[in-house]
């Protein structure tokens, strides 16, 4: 049988409202208990006061009871501890209550992942294998000898994604003595890779190595972090307009440098571009905007794990200068 959802929600959606429904009520239910609590330990206290009464030494016996405002201070202080022990409690099992499903979610996910992961790099083996095989039958010097070889090159940096994906699902940690990589060659195959689509976008790509640093990066994280700024560049580069990639060593860092000639960012704060599917107008009008996607999130985020930094260097009518700045590794 089909399970049946809320109309106009998804099965996620309708389990979090559930979720989050039984945890208010629970709330709800614990602070009611506590503030009974509250009123009765100070119902308590106060006729324990009232039933052994302090009377002045002038007052006659059993004549009357009173409490004075050091009585009132005692029960508040009494009620106010047990009100903070209490609401620790509380809160304390509803966030127990309120993160289960997250976990259990979290749990399916990285299942869900592992699985994908496992399935995917047999057939991505398989189809290296097959490329192999085809270049054993083209010349390297021929054009299709060179197509095969992009050919092999890309899926190997889907098998790479692959890989990668099924450490963050193990939750492992990532080999931090990564061999130091010609950044020169990266981005010198980024350009290659990227010849065609710019062709066809009537773009001019160049590549240009001003120096040849080296920095400690697994290459095929790098390869798609290039690839992602030089697609960007393309996809917001008009016609007859240019892209360069280049490299080049400042001080101890080695850079990778990505300048298009397109309009510029506007709208946004430059910083915020590198948040996933930000969004801001381009110069088509209000309506029309310029999204970014989640590739240059992805860019940060392996450039921090390498231990550098990605940003806008300039931006303006005439075009935008991007750069990704890593430690350098000596030779």
């Amino acid at each position: 049988m089909a399970k049946v959802t809320v109309p106009g929600g998804t099965p996620d959606q309708s389990t979090l409202r559930k979720a989050s429904l039984k945890v208010a009520v629970r709330i709800s239910a614990a602070c009611a208990v506590m503030v009974v609590c509250l009123l009765a330990v100070a119902a308590v206290y106060l006729m324990n006061k009232l039933a052994h009464p302090e009377l002045p030494p002038a007052a006659a016996a059993g004549t009357y009871a009173y409490l004075d405002s050091r009585d009132l201070l005692e029960a508040m202080i009494i009620a106010g501890v047990a009100g903070i022990a209490l609401a620790g409690l509380v809160g304390w099992l509803s966030a127990r209550s309120a993160i289960r499903p997250l976990g259990e979610a979290l749990a399916l996910q990285r299942r869900f992942v592992q699985d994908a992961s496992h399935e995917l790099r047999t057939p991505l083996a398989i189809l290296d294998t097959r490329i192999q095989l085809a270049q054993r039958d083209a010349a390297p010097d021929s054009q299709p000898g060179r197509n095969l070889a992009r050919i092999r090159e890309d899926a190997a940096t889907l098998t790479g994604i692959v890989n990668e994906l099924l450490l963050a699902a193990t939750a492992a940690a990532p080999d931090p003595g990564a061999e130091p990589v010609e950044l020169a060659d990266v981005a010198a195959s980024v350009a290659e890779s990227l010849q065609q689509l710019a062709s066809a976008n009537e773009v001019r790509l160049d590549f240009a190595a001003l120096d040849r640093p080296r920095a400690r990066i697994e290459q095929n994280a790098l390869r798609r972090a290039v690839l992602a700024l030089a697609d960007n560049a393309l996809a917001h580069t008009p016609p007859g307009g240019r892209v360069t990639i280049s490299t080049a060593a400042e001080q101890d860092h080695a850079v990778i440098t990505v300048a298009d000639t397109g309009t510029g960012i506007s709208g946004v704060e430059q910083d915020r571009i590198f948040e996933r599917f930000v969004r801001t107008p381009s110069a088509g009008g209000a309506r029309s905007q310029r999204s970014f996607g989640i590739g240059l999130s992805l860019v940060r985020e392996i450039a921090m794990a390498a231990g550098g930094t990605v940003e806008v260097a300039r931006t303006g009518d005439e075009g935008t200068v991007m750069k990704i700045v890593l430690p350098a590794a000596g030779r």
